[in-house]
């Protein structure tokens, strides 16, 4: 039996959610979606990844199962949103203390799997001083892409999708414990994606 968790209801589904996010990103809103167990829906990929210091692990199994998560899509060699995405997310890291790589887990995964191998997103994690529970991931082209989609980082206009320079600034986050699962801007400040992340994350909340 498929134990894996689903999160959108089709690419439709996702479709629709980035359609809703742009619609709400001038007022700094939040979107948000149920799981979809309906046909069509989309699991997440249980296809096999490798981190910066080289472990195989598995998308779902390894990295989504029981856990709050974030993902965000970037590549070493970007010069636009990447830098300033990192550098924020890096401000979350600390704003987490040491929840970070206890109860909430962060990843970043590559847009150029074929460039950024372990040993570059390594020297690029190092470069930003990136601590405990934050893995850069990279792997096989087809498999960025299976997991790319099942997290919503795409675009419907093929032309705009293929285009890296206008790959997407949110972040995805989730809850698979409670098929609980949104989005925040990550060139927003890092206070405003802790908030967010709260939002999906109910240890946490009920605590604070």
């Amino acid at each position: 039996m498929n134990t894996r968790r689903t999160m959108l209801a089709g690419i439709g589904g996702a479709a629709a959610l980035l359609a809703g996010w742009a619609a709400t990103r001038g007022a700094g809103g939040r979107v948000e979606a149920a799981p979809g167990n309906g046909a069509g829906a989309i699991p997440f990929p249980d296809v096999t990844l490798y981190t910066q210091d080289g472990r195989k692990v598995k998308f779902y199994d390894d990295l989504i199962r029981g856990k709050v998560v974030t993902f965000n899509m970037m590549y070493t060699q970007c010069t636009g949103k990447c830098p300033t995405m990192t550098a924020n997310l890096r401000q979350l890291q600390q704003l987490l203390g040491d929840r970070a790589g206890r109860s909430v887990f962060m990843h970043s995964i590559t847009l150029q799997p074929l460039l950024d191998t372990p040993d570059v997103l390594k020297a690029y994690a190092e470069k930003y001083r990136i601590g405990q529970g934050w893995q850069f991931l990279t792997g096989d082209p087809e498999d960025i892409e299976a997991v790319r989609f099942s997290l919503g980082f795409y675009d419907i206009d093929p032309e705009i999708d293929r285009n890296l320079t206008s790959h997407t600034g949110l972040v995805r986050m989730g809850n698979d414990n409670y098929q609980r699962w949104t989005m925040a801007p990550a060139l927003t400040g890092s206070q405003h994606i802790l908030s967010t992340l709260n939002h999906v994350d109910r240890e946490w909340g009920a605590s604070s």
